[in-house]
């Protein structure tokens, strides 16, 4: 590993990844981004052996710059990081070409051991996820995990007890398509308020906590 760049909104995430990857690799060049939109623009314009970069960032999401990422170099392995649980997300941004998932309470040296193992060419699969890739062969999916990645973004945010129009902004899409994603929601989740919906994402750790 000789460039690494690092994605992630907050500078203090950032600046603790940037030691320990400097602990590790002394001579390694580190580019640091803070949002969806400068990743992808980075790796446009330059050639890079690895991408770090958080789930939920401004402008676009690791899953929305991971899936950009891979159509303009699709052979740069990805790494995503998260503060959600591997049963969430990690299914399916490796169903989208990331390299591996990682919870971000993982230990340091868990990072260093991901990177090793990325740098082979091969996938970093923690233990959970190894169960959870397993288990889908044999059980029957959550509903939640039958949605799209729009879907399963919108659900997330409606959860947190953000509006339609807050969610348009933040998505740059029309209030009406927000509206029509709510309803085929409720649909797809056998909902039928907002009240089902917190409860159900809370349920299944789609939010961590009741909304603000």
């Amino acid at each position: 590993m000789k460039k690494i760049i690092i994605a992630d909104d907050h500078s203090f995430i950032r600046l603790g990844l940037i030691q320990i990857l400097k602990d590790e690799y002394p001579s390694i060049a580190i580019t640091e981004v803070g949002d969806g939109d400068a990743l992808i623009k980075a790796v446009r314009k330059e050639d890079f052996d690895l991408v770090i970069s958080d789930l939920d960032m401004p402008s676009k999401t690791g899953l929305e710059a991971l899936e950009q990422i891979k159509l303009i170099k699709p052979h740069l392995p990805v790494l995503i990081l998260s503060i959600f649980t591997e049963d969430l997300y990690a299914i399916r941004v490796l169903k989208a070409g990331a390299s591996g998932y990682m919870n971000k309470n993982a230990a340091p040296y868990e990072l260093i051991n991901a990177i090793q193992r990325i740098s082979l060419g091969r996938k970093y699969i923690t233990p959970e996820v190894a169960e959870k890739l397993l288990s889908n062969l044999h059980e029957d999916k959550k509903l939640h995990e039958l949605l799209s990645n729009r879907e399963l973004e919108i659900l997330k945010l409606l959860a947190s007890g953000k509006t339609i129009s807050q969610i348009a902004d933040i998505l740059s899409l029309a209030p009406t398509t927000i509206s029509t994603y709510r309803n085929r929601l409720m649909e797809k989740l056998q909902l039928s308020s907002n009240a089902d919906l917190i409860r159900y994402a809370l349920a299944n750790n789609i939010i961590a906590d009741l909304p603000q």
